[in-house]
């Protein structure tokens, strides 16, 4: 039953007049793209809240760091499965429906979370959350492949990449503004209210592929050459993991999101010890690096596709250059609360490009069409295993180097995190730049 309900419409009866298919082609793409963008934020919104809710369960006694440390290793090691499994997926079933399905269930297990408080019980709903929130990405460029040309793709990439950082910032202050003023479950309660609302509405608003209203591909449609009609969907896959450049992409994708789960996780929290703040102020100002992502990522898509003709290396180590020299102002510079809002705007800004090209856009530059959800999906296999290996070394190292203060309070030592994290882009930078000479399929 459930695979009958994933199963792609039928091509309709073509429609031959040129004025309604562009009609009809207009409105459909501007409304998959701004409906993918919103929901994916939501996503993100069911995938994050730990990292607003690690002070707060401290603080209640209710997990201690390395515990987190296993809960946020438990995500992200199930969404690495998850974003491969349903990449492969993603490539043969009605997008439309699967990419709401996989919101509803992730919105599901946080209402869980937010009503226990058992360790075990946690990492089984997180492993689970983990897994469905992998359907999201693949799913969503899979659509986006099916509307748009790959002419198009920098600019419609940076615009669906920005959803990530609208969903950070919804989590940065909106989550943390629930928790404030309710305690941790509404954390997890609050995400799962409006996520649960925005997957019911996505069933309606997303559609389906253009072929099921009988609207012609879309390569045919902008008249530009298509050179995969005689591959097979398993033979496109088969490619994507065997393709150099997307191994070396996944690799140097996995290394940025060591940096990025580094900050996503454990940033709030090293404000709050580090630095002082509280948790209010520390995620006002992680947050300002969401907010400048979604700037950042729609840049970077116009920067590579206009300035220089869809090549993402140049682009990629201009971005890698800016997001490392801010990191470092982040971890060694002023500690003026400007200086330091400044960086991680100029971070959040610079990631969200690195971001949307090594976790995908390179990838499905370089592979058929027909794989874009397993290009998708292989790359952030890839990446999550990094994320998932920061994640659980960042919270031993901090549980190890906990020092209880005379008042009862915790404090950290996050000098060898903060290796790590910065030598992580430093790396991914390096190993993207060996991607120079590599071009777009299309």
């Amino acid at each position: 039953m459930l695979f009958g309900f994933l199963t792609p419409g039928k091509d309709a009866a073509p429609v031959t007049d040129p004025s309604v298919v562009r009609k009809h082609y207009t409105s459909l793409r501007l409304r998959t793209l701004l409906a993918l963008t919103f929901v994916y934020a939501f996503y993100y919104v069911t995938r994050i809240p730990l990292s607003v809710l690690k002070q707060p369960l401290v603080d209640a006694d209710v997990f201690n760091a390395d515990e987190l440390g296993t809960l946020s290793a438990c995500l992200t090691g199930a969404y690495a499965f998850g974003k491969l499994g349903n990449g492969f997926i993603a490539d043969r079933v009605n997008v439309a429906r699967f990419i709401p399905l996989g919101l509803l269930l992730s919105a599901v297990m946080n209402l869980w979370m937010g009503i226990n408080s058992l360790f075990l019980v946690a990492c089984g709903l997180w492993l689970a959350n983990g897994y469905f929130q992998g359907v999201g990405a693949s799913a969503s460029v899979r659509s986006l492949t099916q509307w748009f040309s790959g002419a198009e793709r920098g600019r419609v990439y940076g615009i669906w990449s920005a959803a990530h950082s609208i969903g950070e910032f919804l989590t940065y202050v909106g989550t943390a503004a629930l928790v404030a003023a309710s305690g941790w479950r509404a954390g997890f309660i609050g995400p799962f209210a409006a996520s649960a609302l925005v997957a019911i509405a996505a069933f309606f608003v997303l559609r389906d592929r253009p072929q099921a209203y009988g609207l012609p591909e879309v390569h045919d449609w902008k008249g530009e050459a298509h050179t995969d009609r005689t591959a097979t969907t398993r033979e496109a896959q088969l490619e994507v993991i065997k393709s150099p450049a997307i191994w070396v992409c996944a690799i140097a994708s996995a290394l940025m999101y060591v940096t990025r789960y580094g900050i996503n996780s454990w940033g709030v929290l090293y404000l709050q010890k580090a630095r002082g703040y509280s948790l209010i102020e520390a995620n006002g100002i992680v947050g300002v690096n969401a907010f400048s992502g979604f700037l950042g990522s729609i840049a970077y898509g116009f920067f590579s596709d206009v300035v220089f003709k869809g090549r993402r290396p140049p682009a990629t180590l201009i971005f890698g250059i800016v997001e490392v020299a801010a990191l470092m102002v982040i971890f060694f510079g002023s500690r003026s609360t400007w200086v330091l809002t400044g960086a991680f705007f100029c971070y959040g800004f610079t990631l969200s490009g690195i971001l949307a090209v090594l976790g995908g856009l390179m990838a499905v530059d370089v592979s058929s069409k027909k794989a874009a959800g397993m290009a998708m999906g292989f790359v952030g296999f890839i990446s999550y295993i990094g994320a998932t290996v920061q994640e659980k070394l960042s919270g031993v190292l901090l549980h190890a180097s906990t020092t209880v203060l005379p008042d009862g309070s915790k404090q950290y030592d996050f000098t060898t995190p903060i290796s790590i994290w910065v030598g992580a882009s430093v790396a991914s930078m390096l190993l993207a730049a060996t991607l120079w000479k590599v071009k777009s399929r299309e």
